[in-house]
């Protein structure tokens, strides 16, 4: 029987997805079999090298390194925890960990105390940055092998007992604290800069974030606050929802925040608000720089591509990647990049390339062939995606002299604020406080003693042509002339802490003040010299400007 045409094309289309689900079958199928052979290599190979290689193996560091191998061919952000790292994971998502609320250093071999937290046993019990930590219940941290982090961490309620040296005496001191649960703020500081500007600084996005920042913002609006600075600078990221709920507290409820995509398609969505927005009307201006990335990125985006705020600053660090935990056996987890995440505008804001970037940690340009245009949602202003978010308002970064990067990197600063709060027990509140130009030249002088030094990079330069000249034969000839030049160049450190004293004062002076008052006092200090946030108040000055922005009227 001769069949229709009709039928014939059912039976060739019924043929085809059968040789389709067939050929899709036999794909997974050998991919299957690839995957258990290669762990069958890779299980056979471990145990003959456990058998027969010369020295004893670790099974666990061994196997972790080449887990941790194997993911860095991924992208930097899929990551394995093994069980004795649960607990720094569970205190990077949390933000809560059981201890005093210290950050400790190693400085050859002297465990110091480099920084305290806010409220922490450790403030209350009067232990100061720069003590040194000689033991820790009474076992000598001067020991190999000795972590001072795990032996100082411990169930709320008990009680550790440091001996430390503080500078200025011999004598060593023994210092109980109370160990409790310390929260690592997400908020780290927010207060008003003048009488109508509210400034809110978020370094995290953890379980609390968005709480923190309500509550932050609810303060202020009762002191006063007519417009805001929200400082995402420095912060990594963190939670997805967290950056949710943080943008619905500007934006109406049912607004579309985000969308993720990737290969799992019943995990894709698109988020929204859920909650009525706090405030929809006030003036924003948003920080970020080079290290602002992931859920801060997402904020500043979502930010940018409503209309709702203008970005001062610099590109952001331009992470568009989604990550997901999943339990492993044993107590371990992976953290695997499971999709991109998308801001309203449509755009993913992922560098192109993830993996070279400059020594900051930024981007760097992104050519205009890899960048793509799209439309913020409200005024149809132009933004880009590839690379980072773009600030409409870009505040160039100066690189710090080299003298002030070595007084900095060899804690010249750091032990100067040491002994300069020895010396003086209180100093004016953190906004007011300034070095004379007596005390800073005190500082100069005592620098100028301790060890410390740099190579400019016209020092570098002149050095690579002399190596030049040399194998090329042609040093003899200009001998003199680059020994003259070296002369001239050669820094002086005396010279150069002058040459730079505006730079280095600053920071000197920042670093005296956490001594004092802590990361409050250190950020109410840097209000009156910090490049974006001057930048941010200066565009508050002038609201026509601000609104053009928004507008796309630059």
């Amino acid at each position: 029987m001769k069949l229709k045409r009709p039928y014939r094309a059912l039976l060739a289309t019924s043929a085809l997805v059968g040789s389709l689900s067939l050929a899709s079958f036999t794909d997974q199928g050998e991919r299957f079999f690839e995957i258990a052979k290669n762990l069958d290599i890779y299980a056979t190979l471990f145990k003959e090298l456990n058998r027969y290689y010369v020295d004893e193996i670790n099974p666990n560091r061994t196997i972790k390194m080449s887990i941790d191998a194997m993911l860095k061919s991924f992208d930097p952000y899929t990551v394995f925890y093994a069980e004795d790292d649960i607990e720094d994971y569970m205190t990077m998502t949390t933000g809560k960990y059981n201890g005093i609320g210290i950050v400790t250093g190693n400085r050859s071999g002297r465990i110091t105390v480099m920084a305290i937290d806010e409220g922490t046993p450790a403030e209350k019990s009067g232990l100061r940055i720069g003590d040194e930590i000689i033991k820790v219940d009474g076992i000598e941290l001067s020991k190999k092998g000795i972590d001072p982090g795990k032996l100082i961490k411990g169930q709320t309620g008990t009680v550790v007992k440091l001996t430390v040296k503080r500078y200025g005496s011999n004598k060593l001191e023994e210092i109980s604290v109370t160990r409790d649960v310390v929260k690592m703020k997400n908020v780290t500081y927010y207060g008003m800069i003048n009488d109508e500007v509210g400034y809110i600084d978020l370094k995290d996005f953890n379980t609390t974030a968005a709480k923190e920042v309500r509550q932050a913002f609810a303060e202020l609006k009762e002191k006063g606050m007519k417009k805001l600075i929200l400082d995402l600078r420095e912060n990594p990221g963190g939670l997805l929802n967290m950056a949710v709920d943080i943008c619905n507290i500007f934006l109406p409820k049912d607004s579309e925040i985000v969308s993720t995509k990737g290969k799992v398609e019943e995990w894709n969505k698109t988020y929204s608000g859920v909650k009525a927005a706090v405030d929809v009307d006030m003036p924003i201006s948003v920080l970020t720089n080079s290290r602002s990335a992931s859920a801060a990125e997402i904020v500043a985006g979502v930010i940018q591509d409503y209309d709702r705020g203008v970005l001062v600053g610099q590109r952001s660090y331009g992470k568009g990647l989604v990550q997901i935990t999943r339990d492993l056996p044993y107590n371990t987890k992976l953290k695997v990049t499971t999709a991109k995440y998308y801001t309203p505008s449509g755009r993913c804001i992922q560098a192109i390339d993830y993996s070279h970037r400059n020594p900051d940690g930024s981007v760097g340009k992104v050519p205009d062939s890899l960048m793509t245009a799209f439309k913020t949602v409200r005024s149809g202003r132009t933004v880009y995606d590839g690379g980072g978010i773009l600030p409409d308002v870009e505040v160039e970064k100066p690189t710090p002299a080299v003298v002030t990067q070595s007084l900095s990197g060899r804690l010249i600063l750091f032990d100067y604020a040491i002994k300069y709060h020895f010396e003086h027990p209180t100093i004016k509140p953190a906004k007011e406080f300034s070095l004379s130009d007596a005390e800073y030249q005190d500082f100069v002088k005592w620098a100028a003693t301790q060890t410390f030094d740099y190579t400019t990079q016209a020092e570098k330069d002149l050095n690579e042509l002399e190596a030049s000249a040399k194998k090329e034969r042609y040093y003899d000839a200009v001998a003199d002339q680059l020994k003259a030049l070296r002369t001239k160049l050669s820094h002086n450190k005396e010279a150069d802490m002058m040459k730079f004293k505006d730079e280095i004062k600053t920071a000197l002076e920042q670093e005296i003040v956490v001594h004092y008052y802590l990361q409050k006092g250190t950020r109410e200090q840097s209000f009156a010299k910090d490049p974006e946030i001057q930048a941010a108040l200066k565009l508050f000055g002038d609201m026509n400007r601000y609104n053009n922005i928004l507008k796309g009227k630059k």
